[in-house]
């Protein structure tokens, strides 16, 4: 006679609170071993349950764990908030009712984990493109297993706690196996299922760490600001361009007085400019007077204006003598932020979506460039959040990672904190230093095993100037690139296909 399943309210709320658990281990909280916690409290819930309530128990979880994570996005419009929270924990579906199909195989602790990867793969893609927050390797910036993705990538360390979660689920269900008595055999059994668990934890304390430095760079992040009293549209966009040209001419003064070391590079955030600088000869001019005053290129985030009434979401290298040269086009656009799929549809139901007046239009290449002398790999913003953009940039050459970030929007919620924490994962997965510069903060320099060496305030004009190594070569992450994740996906689908069969078998 054996506890499970379990009654479909004490499921419920089970399901409930591990994703309120999940929620705890990433920012603004940060507990971050709650993140093998509250994977292990939904595999108990659905473990023995029917697939459909598998799926149910997988949208109780997803809502007590996205509807909290993302609440940054209520700043954006309560109507972002609800629609992206609802989405993600319908997927969540997904999982949950892939956890209960393998709940019953022999090993279900291998394949739940996979199910677990193969279900934030879904996520990842749909719809647009899909949506990567909250996945377990992110709330893993820091800690013993970290060190995982430099050799499996943000897919084999999310691999690894949920691995971790279900090997503890695994020893609480032997250890509640049996209703009316417990045995020692139970309790051997728990204890080597929480050993296997500790020892895949300390692994991560023993791999290597970055790859050897080839040189290095001094970079400057220049963090402007933006103004937070009433003005009009276009008095905004002026304000901002000059809070950071007035900051730059700062850095200047602070150079030639001997307070700063000289910069090799110089980077600005994104949106640092949102009128094109390309085709206003007033902003050219304040850039111009920038670069001439740091006696360097810099490397601009500018709204661009693109045929068709369209516009471009760049990282423009801006130099004193030539103007503008070498430009990054973001290639992974914000649905309903950077452009409104099925806008003739629903702009008319939802008039919000006029504030986009026009559409953004998408990149195609990597952002992969010389900035005086060192090759930089460009990511803007919501980039950093996608495995295959950040891995393009490192395969493709690039010495230091630069994330252009604006996340004014968001006031001081915990989005910019937990952007970071994927900034700090990707320099420890890909062996680099990167260097995250936000228009109001948090600008980050990160070194390549994924320490701060300096960092800004938020709402405050800051400049940080630091010593970076420039790393060429690549971890074993960056070249095995997404096969660790395909091969857990088709592990996963495998172990659901045959978990659903073998149930079939066992009814008839």
């Amino acid at each position: 006679m054996t506890a499970w399943p379990l009654r479909p309210l004490v499921a419920a709320c089970l399901a409930l609170l591990g994703g309120a658990v999940l929620y705890l281990a990433f920012p603004p909280v940060g507990a971050r071993p709650l993140a093998a916690v509250g994977p292990a409290l939904l595999v108990l819930a659905v473990r023995g349950q029917r697939l459909r309530r598998g799926a149910w128990l997988g949208v109780v979880f997803g809502a007590s764990f996205f509807i909290p994570l993302l609440l940054w996005l209520q700043f954006g419009g309560i109507a972002p908030w609800v629609a992206v929270s609802l989405l993600e924990m319908s997927l969540m579906a997904v999982t949950g009712a892939g956890l209960a199909a393998v709940a019953h195989l022999p090993g279900w602790p291998l394949w739940s984990a996979a199910v677990w990867v193969a279900g934030e793969a879904v996520r990842g893609r749909v719809p647009f493109g899909g949506f990567t927050w909250g996945r377990l390797a992110f709330s893993q910036d820091t800690g013993p297993m970290t060190p995982w993705v430099s050799v499996v990538g943000a897919a084999g360390l999310s691999f690894g706690v949920a691995l971790v979660a279900m090997l503890l689920a695994a020893a609480v269900v032997a250890v509640t196996s049996r209703a009316r008595f417990f045995t020692p055999r139970q309790g051997t059994r728990a204890m080597v299922l929480v050993a296997i668990a500790v020892v895949l934890v300390a692994t991560g304390l023993v791999l290597p760490g970055p790859p050897p430095a080839s040189g290095d760079t001094v970079v400057a992040l220049v963090q402007g600001n933006v103004p937070r009293l009433g003005l009009d549209f276009n008095a905004q966009r002026q304000r901002v361009v000059r809070n950071h040209v007035e900051a730059t001419l700062d850095l200047a003064r602070r150079v030639d007085a001997g307070e700063l070391p000289a910069p090799d590079l110089v980077l600005w955030p994104e949106n640092a400019t949102d009128i094109d600088p390309r085709t206003d000869r007033e902003i050219a001019g304040l850039l111009t007077d920038a670069a001439q005053a740091v006696g360097r290129p810099i490397l601009v985030g500018a709204v661009l204006d693109a045929p068709g009434n369209r516009a471009l979401n760049a990282g423009i290298v801006w130099d004193a003598e030539t103007g503008p040269g070498t430009q990054y086009i973001k290639r992974h656009l914000v649905p309903y932020g950077e452009y409104v799929p099925f806008r003739e549809q629903l702009e008319p139901v939802f008039g919000q979506l006029a504030l986009i007046p026009r559409d953004f239009a998408a990149g195609d290449e990597p952002g992969v460039f010389d900035l005086n002398g060192v090759t930089i790999g460009d990511v803007i913003c919501f980039e950093v959040a996608y495995d295959d953009l950040v891995r393009d940039v490192v395969r493709g050459g690039a010495e230091l990672i630069v994330v252009q970030t604006n996340n004014a929007t968001f006031e001081r919620s915990a989005q910019t904190r937990q952007q970071l924490a994927m900034a700090r994962l990707r320099a420890v997965e890909h062996g680099r230093a990167v260097a995250v510069v936000a228009t109001s903060g948090i600008s980050a320099v990160i070194g390549p095993d994924g320490s701060f060496l300096a960092r800004s305030g938020v709402f405050t004009r800051d400049l940080l100037v630091e010593r970076v190594p420039l790393i060429t070569r690549q971890t074993t992450a960056s070249r095995l690139g997404a096969w660790p994740e395909g091969i857990l996906v088709a592990l996963g689908a495998v172990s659901v296909l045959a978990g659903a069969v073998t149930r079939r078998g066992r009814k008839s």
